[in-house]
């Protein structure tokens, strides 16, 4: 039980952290572009890295052991399962409400918030923006807090991996939500709010997955012939995570090269403390 009390722990960590991005652009002057590129970079490199150095080889080594008749190509397909599981759910978030196309890092930038007060002049649309925007979130966070929560079952020490790129990954969803709620109610305190509880859906996902693991005898610990398939698919939803949103966005926020040291130094900080652990 220890084990559980502590995944969930880290998934409600995690989810915390667009909060955390909320109250940086609410209260700090200036987010640096380039910082926030690099950290998102990071989160990349760390979540490629454990997915496939450690997750998918970890659970391909798993089904082995199990006996279980082409266990390694079920393994294999649980893998691109888990990228169309997300992939879905992003296809179901109309663009404009992406949480990851937040635009801006200030209250003083040209945001997306401010040029739809400026285009309708009307604060309930702008309010609606920032409540879509927490929904959406909280849609995309789920399958992030049982990623997380399968992680840190499986490793403690891979958890806090997992649960620091998560986390990173939020911040630019905080942002997300606070600016368009901020400039709609003039609340920096309901803009945090929102913020926040747009995260907590991670440890929600975490607890619904325990659940339905407990209802139906599915050992989260690697006892189970169904848990390497979980494994798997978790390392397919945070590959996809990696490539379609971390690294654009840091793209996005800024340049090319300090974003791709963000990865290269990511995947080396995970593959260095996997080491010495």
């Amino acid at each position: 039980m220890q084990e559980v009390i502590g995944a969930l722990i880290l998934t409600l960590i995690a989810g915390s952290a667009t909060g955390i991005g909320g109250a940086l652009v609410l209260f700090k002057k200036r987010i640096s572009s380039n910082f926030l590129a690099a950290a998102l970079g990071v989160s990349a490199g760390v979540m490629i890295f454990i997915s496939l150095a450690e997750l998918f080889p970890e659970a391909q080594a798993m089904i082995s052991g199990t006996g279980l008749r082409h266990g390694e190509a079920l393994v294999l397909v649980a893998f691109f399962v888990g990228m169309g599981i997300i992939t879905l759910i992003d296809f179901t978030i109309p663009e404009y409400e992406n949480p990851h196309e937040a635009s801006g890092l200030s209250l003083s930038d040209r945001t997306a918030a401010v040029g739809v007060l400026e285009h309708t002049g009307n604060e309930k649309a702008l309010h609606r923006l920032g409540l879509l925007s927490a929904l959406a979130i909280a849609v995309h966070n789920f399958p992030e807090g049982i990623a997380t929560f399968i992680g840190a079952m499986n490793d403690p020490e891979m958890g806090a991996g997992i649960t620091f790129a998560i986390a990173i990954h939020n911040l630019p969803e905080g942002i997300a939500v606070a600016i368009p709620i901020y400039y709609a109610t003039k609340s920096k305190g309901k803009a945090l709010l929102y913020a926040t509880l747009s995260g907590l859906s991670e440890p929600i996902g975490a607890l619904l997955c325990y659940a339905v693991a407990s209802v139906f005898g599915i050992e989260l610990t690697g006892g189970s012939p169904a848990f390497p398939i979980v494994l798997s698919a978790v390392a397919g939803i945070m590959i996809y995570i990696s490539l379609d949103e971390l690294l654009p966005t840091a793209e996005k926020y800024g340049k090319h090269h300090i974003a791709i040291a963000g990865v290269v130094g990511g995947m080396a900080i995970m593959g260095i403390s996997l080491l010495i652990m």
